[in-house]
């Protein structure tokens, strides 16, 4: 048994279902589970309309014209995607006549977008002689907290997620499980949005709590690759890599799994293969507790723009306990994240990649040290054996002061898995290639 997992992007539109199903079919044999997130822009459509009916326009042309669209194209039975569109227009009515969108609201309104996903691939997978059955999430048994747009699984989702899906692991079920990713319900069946990498969350927990064989999540290239493939050309996929690997790929700017959503794989052990939508032939990467054979030293190689570099000194409180503390919280008032840190006893530097206005958190980190804010900076991360990172650290810097770039922070992560460094935006690029030359090009010679 497998899990599948396909974004917004892979069921975009008629062609993409088509293909899409045909991947399903020729996976049939193998116990499918299927996790769709919303066609396309359809989630950006419903937060329009949202809008627009705050200001009092009632308006799903954008959301009714891609879906009865689809559904003519396909040819397949609409009448559950009409009712839908019927009970989201209620919904808008609803917010135009109060003028305000809740979050409990906002929820509920994009949910819409998965439910609608969900139908259309299982009535065109019928239609093409391949039993399936769509399944709104709280119908699969995803239980949530009522922390709306954010909301967490429930602890209960390990054995009502088993029990809704008993018929289909025994065997009685032929109809292929198509499921709505990124949604749930609270305890007083209030629809509730897992937030970020809540498709992928739906896929990962479903495949740990049914103990499938793997979890596939389908994207546009062949795994996850050694590096950027816009950057470096010969990026090319990388065989296996750990949870943890993984999700500091994620972190750092690759488009792997969000770290959250690998948590309940984690728990059980369970692998997760990346695979390409474009090319099913390959056999992607997989994502495991540990590696199973000898690896290069060097993994992968990933990078993060927009970063800000705050350089904060205080000989006010030196050697005073509370100084991080202090600083810290100020970040914490602000909801300001922190990405990379390193520290003395009188100075700390730290990153942030936000573009929220910190004039606040500025003047309240004033109060107690020298601050030196500069934009305009970028993370570069490799990912790799950080016991050797002497090694890997003094290859590094030697190649790239050939090319006379200067790292101008470095920090080595707990995970042990990664070494960060920030340098100039403007060379982002240039590092990126130099390091995958150094340490990726040249293990494959």
């Amino acid at each position: 048994m497998i899990v599948m997992k396909f974004g917004g992007s892979s069921v975009a539109d008629a062609e993409r279902i088509r293909h899409v199903a045909s991947i399903i079919q020729a996976y049939k044999d193998r116990q499918p589970l299927v996790v769709l997130s919303a066609m396309g822009d359809t989630t950006d459509f419903l937060l329009d309309a949202a809008d627009e009916a705050v200001s009092g326009t009632v308006d799903i042309s954008n959301v009714e014209a891609l879906h009865i669209n689809t559904a003519k194209d396909l040819n397949v039975n609409d009448s559950e995607i009409f009712c839908l569109l019927e009970e989201l227009k209620t919904l808008l009515t609803g917010i135009s006549m109060l003028k305000e969108l809740t979050k409990r609201t906002r929820d509920y309104l994009v949910s819409f977008g998965e439910r609608l996903s969900v139908r259309m691939m299982a009535s065109y997978l019928a239609s093409q002689g391949t039993p399936s059955r769509f399944y709104d999430a709280w119908d699969a048994g995803f239980l949530s907290d009522s922390n709306f747009m954010a909301a967490e699984l429930d602890e209960s989702v390990w054995t009502s997620i088993p029990l809704a899906f008993k018929d289909y692991t025994s065997g009685s079920q032929k109809e292929i499980p198509i499921v709505t990713g990124f949604i749930a319900k609270d305890v007083n069946g209030y629809i509730t949005t897992l937030g970020r990498g809540g498709s992928d969350l739906t896929a990962t927990m479903l495949g740990a709590a049914l103990k499938v064989d793997e979890i596939q999540t389908w994207k546009d290239v062949d795994g996850i690759l050694t590096t950027d493939p816009r950057i470096v050309k010969t990026a090319h996929p990388v065989e296996e890599a750990t949870y943890e690997e993984a999700a500091e790929l994620a972190y750092f700017g690759a488009q792997v799994l969000h770290p959250r959503s690998m948590m309940p794989c984690r728990r059980t052990g369970t692998p997760v293969r990346v695979k390409n939508s474009y090319n099913i032939t390959s056999p992607g990467s997989i994502i495991v507790e540990k590696h199973t054979k000898e690896v290069s030293p060097v993994r992968a190689i990933t990078a993060v723009k927009g970063v800000t570099l705050y350089d904060i000194v205080s000989t006010r409180m030196l050697g005073a306990s509370g100084f991080l503390a202090h600083i810290f919280n100020q970040f914490l008032k602000w909801n300001v994240s922190i990405d990379v840190i390193a520290t003395s006893e009188v100075s700390v530097s730290l990153t942030v990649n936000s573009k929220k206005d910190v004039d606040g958190l500025v003047e309240d980190l004033k109060k107690v040290a020298d601050i030196n804010v500069k934009k305009g900076k970028a993370i570069v991360t490799i990912i790799c054996d950080v016991k050797r990172s002497s090694a890997i650290l003094s290859s590094c810097f030697s190649a790239l002061d050939k090319e006379g770039i200067n790292v101008q922070m470095i920090s080595q992560g707990a995970s042990k898995v990664n070494i960060s460094m920030l340098c100039e935006e403007t060379e982002v690029h240039q590092v990126v290639r130099i390091l995958h030359e150094a340490f990726i090009a040249d293990a494959l010679l």
